[in-house]
């Protein structure tokens, strides 16, 4: 049963609404000052919050501006309760940090539905929790991928947001398909998980044969990922996932795998994901080379364009190079290899 912090110093005011709320079919947390609640908030994995606004002592405001400043495990969504329906009382609750507000007297149909909407606001972010999880898992099995995941989400991310000012592009790419974007970039390797340790672990170079093994990784993981989207079509988020996993290896001119796709037949999250992944691919270092430098990287994807490349990607990618250097940099605690070498020339 999901917990609700209900923060009141009413104590006849706070008895109705833990009643109401329990009537929702929430369980209901109590505290009557902001210091009791923001202990409770540290020690009772409490991620739904409802205080009024104005308490003896500074109140529920300060309290959500402390929820905001705290490191939690998880988003904390905060509704505060206000007697005022005027607009400066519902600047002060959104400035502090609230992610909604609630009039006196309470709407009873409106409460549940702000309840129902913070839940999905904390799945959600559960949802990107567990994706990411996966996808740690899967790269686990690699050797010292340090933060390449990390590096990825924010590649893809800054590639489709610059992307998305080319007007062949912005029809398609809005904040939401970005988002998703981001989310499920990290799964692109999933399918590493069904890739045999003698092939995934070897130190050296890969034989033609164990080469096609590797290969594999782009169909196990469509696979593994299109099981979850046919049992729940609803999630937009796992047809992108299995368009990545799939198409990631995949190149403009047709040479790539599992599929031999060409120009616009890869969909565009394949597309970005390819240079991202290469990208990161050039400036890792692996126990035969030393990493590339970044102006080397960019030379190699800038001839790549066309070929390997979608070319206004390729366009896109060197306006904000210095952006992916910063980047890298940034992230760049642990870089080591991420895959073999044949992986790595087949890449580029």
């Amino acid at each position: 049963m999901t917990k609700v912090l209900i923060v009141d110093d009413n104590v006849p005011s706070l008895n109705r609404l833990t009643a109401l709320v329990s009537s929702f079919g929430y369980e209901p947390i109590t505290a009557t000052n902001e210091v009791e609640a923001f202990e409770l908030c540290g020690t009772s994995n409490v991620r739904t919050v409802i205080a009024k606004a104005s308490m003896n002592g500074t109140g529920g405001l300060d309290l959500c501006r402390k929820i905001r400043s705290a490191s939690y495990n998880g988003y904390v969504y905060v509704m505060l309760i206000t007697d005022y329906n005027d607009q400066q009382s519902v600047i002060d609750c959104l400035d502090a940090g609230a992610d909604n507000y609630v009039l006196q007297p309470i709407n009873h149909q409106e409460l549940r539905l702000q309840l129902l909407a913070g839940q999905r606001l904390v799945a959600l972010e559960s949802r990107d929790l567990i994706i990411f999880s996966m996808a740690k898992l899967a790269e686990s099995r690699d050797t010292d991928t340090g933060k390449h995941l990390e590096r990825i989400q924010e590649y893809c991310r800054v590639l489709a947001i610059e992307l998305s000012k080319d007007e062949a592009f912005e029809d398609c790419l809005d904040s939401q398909y970005i988002q998703l974007l981001q989310m499920t970039s990290p799964l692109h390797d999933i399918g590493k998980v069904g890739i045999p340790d003698r092939v995934l672990l070897k130190p050296g170079k890969l034989n033609e044969e164990e080469f096609e093994i590797m290969k594999r990784h782009a169909e196990l993981g469509g696979v593994t990922l299109q099981a979850a989207a046919d049992a729940y079509p609803e999630a937009k988020f796992l047809k992108m996932a299995v368009e990545v996993a799939v198409t990631h290896h995949e190149k403009w001119n047709g040479t790539g795998y599992p599929k031999g796709l060409r120009g616009e037949e890869i969909p565009l999250s394949g597309r970005v994901v390819a240079v991202a992944d290469v990208y990161d691919a050039l400036r890792a270092k692996r126990v035969y080379k030393p990493a590339f430098s970044h102006d080397e990287a960019c030379r190699i994807i800038r001839e790549s364009s066309g070929s390997h490349f979608d070319p206004r990607i390729v366009d896109a990618f060197l306006r904000i190079e210095q952006k992916f250097d910063h980047i890298s940099q940034q992230l760049a605690e642990c870089i080591e290899p991420i895959c073999t070498e044949q992986m790595c020339v087949e890449s580029v």
